[in-house]
């Protein structure tokens, strides 16, 4: 059954309200977080990239959530996204992220800052140091490079894609072997430096792996099944997590480049990152919450005007286009597009962003309904995401507003 696109007032009137982003769950938005506590308790501020990706902010942000502690929060461009900062760069002449303000002392190094805190507020169950934490950090530094050998070096033969395959797998090895020392997900007993330590890239490779190479780690090791299980009960996890999408696209800038080897399951999960279907994809299991739908139409709400402005479709085919996919996401309704209009769609469906914009399950609405429409109109793709870059990515686009 097809429908006509609902207006903007009436999708408006389909919205939640905003959530607390300063005393609610972990969220990406957030430039105040106080857990409850007056504003005169903050001593922090974070420094971390406005994309919300950043594997070294992830890891101080997840901290600071961990603990609540009060802090503040400034958003600085990465490299890859656009021009950094000059504020930034007076500040932080490196241009280096995180970074971190303690009681007027500036931090940087992502390890440097959670020995402050610690020092400061006390340790997330074990410190850096603790002699049990300690040799789980020189694994995850292992299980690191045994990873960008395997995913960032072009490979001359399958032999060669074999071995690096077989070096990353023994590792991975030791990491079950870790896991299974304890009754519970965790490294250690309880949620800890530990798991924070280890949560930015092994996020990172479940992605990439699956993308480039045909391996899915997490559903081939249960040890790491259950600790991603155990992450995703956690709100501020679910606050700072990404999905595969967005992790497969900005990596290859960040890490020089992502080579892709040429088996029949790559290409499969290649289409099915890229083109869907998104759900049931081994990036994320805990149940959708009832709210995806709603805040994904909210967030575009928010920043409509923006996105039509960026889009390569003309605005005023856009606009509609678009008004057709929120009516699809909230209705699940065909709502047929102007002709033409897929490379605007497509466009859009490939550059939201996790958890930038919003979170996975919401991005996963929005996508598929964006897929939705767009193949009412027609099989044409929209512009190639860059590789060397992000600059599509921008954030200066939406700050202007």
């Amino acid at each position: 059954m097809s429908t006509s696109p609902l207006s903007w007032s009436e999708l408006d009137a389909l919205t939640d309200k905003e959530p607390d982003r300063v005393n609610g769950p972990t969220n990406p938005q957030a430039r105040l977080r106080l857990f409850g506590q007056d504003e005169a308790a903050v001593q922090v501020t974070l420094y971390r990239d406005h994309h919300a990706w950043c594997p070294y902010c992830q890891k101080v942000w997840l901290w600071l959530e961990e603990k609540q502690i009060p802090y503040r929060i400034e958003k600085v461009t990465m490299f890859c996204y656009g021009q950094k900062e000059r504020w930034y760069k007076q500040k932080v002449p490196s241009g280096m992220l995180p970074a971190v303000e303690l009681k007027g002392r500036l931090i940087t190094e992502s390890d440097d800052i959670l020995l402050a805190l610690e020092e400061e507020f006390g340790p997330l169950e074990f410190s850096m140091g603790d002699r049990q934490v300690l040799p789980l950090r020189q694994l995850e530094r292992i299980l690191f490079r045994a990873w960008c050998m395997w995913l960032c070096r072009p490979s001359l033969s399958e032999r060669q894609d074999r071995n690096a395959r077989e070096q990353f797998i023994e590792v991975v090895q030791e990491v079950e072997a870790a896991l299974a020392r304890t009754p519970g997900p965790y490294f250690l007993p309880e949620f800890s430096t530990a798991d924070v330590v280890f949560t930015p890239y092994v996020e990172r490779m479940n992605a990439s792996l699956f993308y480039y190479k045909g391996y899915s780690l997490r559903e081939e090791n249960p040890r790491l099944s259950d600790w991603f299980d155990g992450l995703e009960r956690r709100s501020t996890y679910r606050g700072t997590q990404s999905d595969f999408h967005t992790h497969v696209h900005d990596l290859p800038p960040q890490m020089g480049g992502c080579w892709a080897n040429n088996t029949p399951q790559t290409e499969l999960n290649q289409i099915r990152v890229d083109r869907g279907p998104w759900f049931g994809l081994p990036d994320v299991a805990y149940p959708e919450p009832e709210t995806s739908r709603s805040e994904a139409l909210r967030r575009v709400l928010k920043h409509r005007q923006t996105l039509i402005d960026v889009n390569p479709a003309p605005d005023e085919q856009f606009e509609t286009a678009l008004r057709c996919a929120l009516t699809h996401l909230m209705t699940g309704e065909d709502c047929p597009p102007p002709g033409g209009s897929e490379v605007g769609l497509r466009y859009l469906r490939d550059r939201i962003s996790v958890p930038r914009d919003m979170s996975i399950y919401a991005a996963k609405r929005l996508r598929q309904s964006l897929e939705a429409t767009a193949a009412l109109s027609g099989p044409a793709q929209g512009p190639k995401i860059p590789v060397r870059h992000r600059r599509d990515q921008d954030p200066a686009n939406f700050l202007a507003r």
